[in-house]
């Protein structure tokens, strides 16, 4: 399941994961979502945080994350990923280059500077 983060700046759009994350959860919501924010704002950031009890991505929200990346490649200003989840800390790590904006990772504790770091002019 996803849930929008409320109270983020104008630009800014922010998910917390929990449980398992499926394709449905990305249709239903993070692509609406940032749809509407980009219909809005040239440039967009994202805060992605993953819940304590989240458990992964089925393929499909793996899918979805992809298209939704790369649909807007030119458009992301900074993406921060805030999780404790060790194998996606890993993949973030190796796959962080290829993320189209500017990447940070944090832990779930440093939830308030990565907030700031988004923020941030």
């Amino acid at each position: 399941m996803i849930a929008q983060i409320e109270g983020l700046p104008a630009g800014t759009v922010g998910f917390r994961a929990h449980g398992q994350v499926t394709a449905a959860d990305y249709e239903n919501v993070i692509v609406p979502d940032v749809e509407a924010a980009f219909a809005l704002n040239r440039k967009l950031r994202m805060l992605y945080v993953t819940a304590e009890d989240f458990t992964g991505f089925d393929p499909g929200a793996m899918w979805d994350d992809a298209k939704l990346g790369m649909r807007h490649f030119s458009s992301w200003e900074r993406i921060a990923l805030v999780t404790d989840v060790g194998w996606l800390r890993t993949a973030a790590t190796a796959f962080g280059f290829a993320v189209p904006a500017q990447f940070r990772l944090f832990h779930n504790a440093e939830l308030d500077e990565a907030t700031r770091w988004l923020t941030e002019k």
